[in-house]
């Protein structure tokens, strides 16, 4: 028996070195293999760098003079052609290497994508109606529901293609904000507009920020119904629960606050162009920009290859802690900033 087995794995041995040709594939895959490698691991950290600030017109001295609305399309457009043409282009739904062992860089686009649907929505909800019983422009209609596509689709169709599609509306209504002959085509620079989007912001930054230091994992009380004692749940909760982040999600948090901060300095530095008027009648352009310099301090480059998190005030650094300072400061920031835009 014992040499019937050894007689079958010999007869196998010997067809495999047949079919190899005395090791001639073996030692080409011996080769071909490591460079393989190489390339993937060489082009996984190149995709993994941060994409610049896109260099916009809408940024320059004379932009005031343009177009209401044009500085706020154009970083909306802007801030999608990055996401999608930077290098390795868009991640977050590759099924080949090294794209899907990827899962920092596709944080970070998630953080720019939401803003970017925000954003968008704001766009057809808000800023270019003139009160909530006037018509929806038709371009961003369609563009908006686009940028909502599930952004892990390979294909029939992909997110990218999707994606192009609502850029491509919205380089439309952008053209016909500028056509006198198009007066449908409208952007209202007003402060409750500017109030309603900064509303969503301060909403996502603020979660964020609860996400970020929960990375260290502490009992926090419930405040769920606090000030309101006719308040009530669904369920009931524990008076005091504990938050933490799952180990394996904390780079993923940090990478997509950092994205979200990413595009909200380039929305940001676009209202500040198109809202100038509404900014300076409430005294409030410095606000806008001490805003922007806190989310600009989570861009700071990362000389450690991985996310730290170490505890409060231990040896380690904890990165999460970090960026949920910045964060928390800019959602404070908004917060006055909001208040400030509703008084007369």
């Amino acid at each position: 028996m014992i040499d019937a087995i050894k007689d079958f794995f010999a007869r196998i041995k010997e067809a495999g070195q047949d079919w190899l040709g005395d090791g001639l594939i073996l030692k080409i895959a011996g080769v071909v293999v490591p460079l393989y490698l190489l390339a993937v691991m060489i082009f996984g950290v190149y995709w993994s760098f941060t994409p610049e600030m896109p260099s916009t017109q809408y940024l320059q001295k004379d932009a005031k003079a343009s177009v209401v609305g044009t500085a706020t399309v154009s970083a909306l457009i802007d801030v999608g052609e990055v996401l999608l043409d930077k290098p390795g282009g868009f991640i977050s739904n590759d099924i080949s290497p090294p794209g899907i062992f990827m899962d920092d860089m596709p944080a970070w686009e998630y953080g720019v994508l939401i803003q970017l649907r925000d954003l968008s929505r704001a766009m057809r909800e808000n800023f270019s109606r003139s009160q909530s019983q006037s018509q929806e422009d038709g371009d961003l209609a369609k563009a908006e529901p686009r940028f909502n596509f599930s952004n892990n689709s390979w294909a029939v169709p992909a997110s990218e293609s999707e994606y192009r599609q609502g850029l491509k509306f919205l380089k439309i209504y952008r053209r016909r904000l500028a056509d006198v002959d198009q007066p449908q085509a409208q952007f209202y620079a007003r402060a409750d507009n500017l109030r309603y989007w900064l509303a969503g912001v301060e909403s996502r930054l603020g979660s964020l920020s609860q996400r970020l230091s929960a990375s260290v994992g502490r009992p926090r009380l419930n405040t769920d119904l606090a000030n309101d004692a006719n308040a009530r749940q669904s369920t009931a909760a524990s008076s005091e629960v504990q938050v933490k982040t799952p180990w394996l999600e904390i780079d993923n948090v940090f990478y997509e606050s950092r994205g979200t901060a990413w595009a909200l300095v380039c929305f940001l530095k676009a209202i500040e162009v198109d809202f100038a008027d509404v900014l300076a009648n409430k005294n409030a352009a410095v606000s806008l920009r001490q805003i922007i310099r806190e989310l600009e301090g989570t861009q700071q480059a990362m000389f450690s290859p991985m996310v730290l998190n170490g505890s409060g005030f231990g040896f380690l650094a904890n990165h999460s802690l970090v960026m949920a300072s910045y964060i928390s400061r800019a959602n404070a920031a908004i917060a006055d900033l909001r208040d400030l835009l509703s008084q007369g």
